[in-house]
């Protein structure tokens, strides 16, 4: 049974990536693979429990300016993130 691809159906779609549910030990590269996924103009709108500076810094040198970072929510014990790629 063939199975159609992924399509990305809009350039400008949001993806939802909720970090809490995910184990720790598998958070950084599950969210690496995740923003390699996305499209030029494509959000991922990720949500943690914690600011994740180390993330951060680390999205930083692996991605520069091919990612823009915009904070939507810093509280604490909620943080929504945009990761949107360039």
């Amino acid at each position: 049974m063939n199975q159609a691809p992924h399509l990305h159906l809009s350039p400008d779609a949001l993806y939802p990536f909720d970090a809490r549910g995910i184990a720790k030990r598998f958070r950084h590269a599950a969210i690496f693979g995740a923003l390699d996924a996305l499209n030029s103009g494509e959000t991922m709108r990720f949500v943690n429990d914690h600011d994740p500076i180390p993330l951060l810094n680390q999205l930083q040198q692996r991605y520069g300016e091919r990612v823009d970072i915009q904070y939507r929510q810093r509280d604490p014990g909620a943080i929504v993130i945009d990761f949107i790629k360039t």
